[in-house]
This record gives C-alpha cells, sequence and structure tokens, in this order.
C-alpha cells in the first residue's frame, strides 16, 4: 500500500524487562528492532506500543520502546489503580496516551476501579481507556460505563460476531474500534468492518497486533489490504491513519 499507516495496536517485547506468566504462557521475544523488520515496506509510519497481560505492570519497557520507536509512537499502558499522580505524569512526558484494561485475559481493575482510573487519567493528562474484551461479555452495566466515558476503543473487533450487537451499541455512543487480531478473532471482519462504518466512519482504527501472541495465525501483510478493499476508497486514509492520529494525538 502507499498509503500511509498508523499501527494502533502492537507489542513490544523485550527480555531485558520483566515478563510474568499468563495462563502458563510467556511470550518469545519481540524487540524494537523484530518490529522494524518485520513492518519494513508496510508503509507504518506511526503507532501505539500496547501493553500486555504477560507484562503485569512493569513500564521500563514501554518507556524504553518509545525513546527508540520516537515521537510518532505512543504508549497505551496497564496501571494499578493506586498509581500516583507524579508516576502518571512521568508515564505522559514518556509518550503514554492511553490505560488498558484487559478483561479478556484478567488482571483488570474491577468496574468501580476501572471507572475511577479511566476518568482520573483522562482528568490529568487526557488518556483514554482501551479494552481487551470479548464483547459478548459486555452486559448492561459494563456497557453504559464504558459508554460514559470521556473516550474509549474496544480491541480486536471485539473478538466475536455474537458480540457485535454490544459493540454497535458502544460505537453508537462514541467508542472507538481497532480492525486487528484478524488471527484471534471469530467473525467475518468485512461484515463488521462495513457495519461499523455505517454508524460511524470515525470509529475504526486499523493494527498489527504484532507480533500476534496466542493468535490462532500471526498478522499477515495482506491484512491491510483486506480491509482496504472492504472500505469505499474515500474511507482509507481515515482508516489507516487519520482517525487514529486524532484519537492518540489531539484527543
Amino acid at each position: 500500500m502507499t498509503q500511509p499507516i498508523f499501527d494502533a495496536h502492537l507489542h513490544i517485547i523485550d527480555p531485558a524487562y520483566p515478563r510474568v506468566e499468563n495462563d502458563g504462557y510467556l511470550p518469545d521475544p519481540f524487540t524494537v528492532a523484530d518490529y522494524r523488520t518485520r513492518i519494513d515496506g508496510l508503509g507504518i509510519d506511526g503507532g501505539a506500543v500496547v501493553s500486555g497481560s504477560f507484562q503485569g505492570f512493569d513500564q521500563g519497557y514501554l518507556i524504553e520502546a518509545l525513546k527508540s520507536l520516537g515521537p510518532r509512537y505512543v504508549g497505551v499502558t496497564q496501571i494499578p489503580a493506586d498509581t500516583t499522580d507524579h508516576e502518571i505524569s512521568d508515564l505522559h512526558d514518556a509518550g503514554v496516551r492511553a490505560v488498558r484494561f484487559n478483561v479478556a485475559r484478567g488482571g483488570s481493575a474491577g468496574l468501580d476501579d476501572m471507572d475511577r482510573l479511566a476518568r482520573r487519567v483522562h482528568d490529568m493528562s487526557g488518556w483514554h481507556a482501551e479494552f481487551y474484551i470479548d464483547a459478548r461479555t459486555i452486559d448492561d452495566d459494563l456497557s453504559a460505563r464504558i459508554a460514559r466515558l470521556p473516550a474509549a476503543s474496544v480491541d480486536h473487533l471485539g473478538m466475536h460476531e455474537d458480540g457485535l450487537p454490544n459493540l454497535l451499541r458502544l460505537v453508537e455512543q462514541g467508542v472507538r474500534v481497532k480492525a486487528t487480531g484478524f488471527g484471534r478473532i471469530h467473525m467475518d471482519p468485512a461484515t463488521v468492518i462495513r457495519a461499523i462504518m455505517d454508524i460511524d466512519p470515525t470509529a475504526l482504527m486499523v493494527g498489527t497486533d504484532l507480533p500476534s501472541t496466542r493468535a490462532r495465525r500471526p498478522f499477515q501483510d495482506d491484512d491491510f489490504e483486506y480491509i482496504a478493499q472492504v472500505l469505499d476508497p474515500s474511507q482509507v486514509a481515515d482508516v489507516f491513519w487519520n482517525n487514529a492520529a486524532a484519537f492518540y494525538f489531539e484527543s
């Protein structure tokens, strides 16, 4: 593709920093150098480094990755509810722009703590909240809480086609969605992409999900081509760059 791409979802796994087993799983290293090699030629010119369940609350790897990747990359971190204002400010200065709640893999805050933390980091630093969650599990209470947040997004198209009605209700209320992780979802991505675009064409963002830990298959270069073919040509620039750039740098 000649279209510049903002990779809205990638992981860096640096063996120099702590990794925590999650359900007995410990991922192989995937360094900044590995990432750069893998995306060579794809047109990726920025992105969001997302903390995984296997990284717990470690921030060292994320700060170092953002230093290496440069100012077009931002961080999406996991932090405990008792993180101090000073620590949040330091993370913002390092390039962090969102907090992640890993509902699908466990380890996230309870609903009340989640709500307070998401609002606190937004009020302090303008961060939004990101949710790794199976949309089938979004009940009325959680849906209302997510929708009321100042800014939020959902990973991997909500993961399952049976959760699509729940996902689309959130899109109707301003929640963004990442078209990522095609090797871990259970749905026809084209159907979900079209449904999201029909509701809110500013909602959709793309990403590699590299290195695709625990996915049935890793990211493939033609995943981007697939998305582009689903979209109207007039929508490609927004979905591949503008929507994510606005979300991470302007919100």
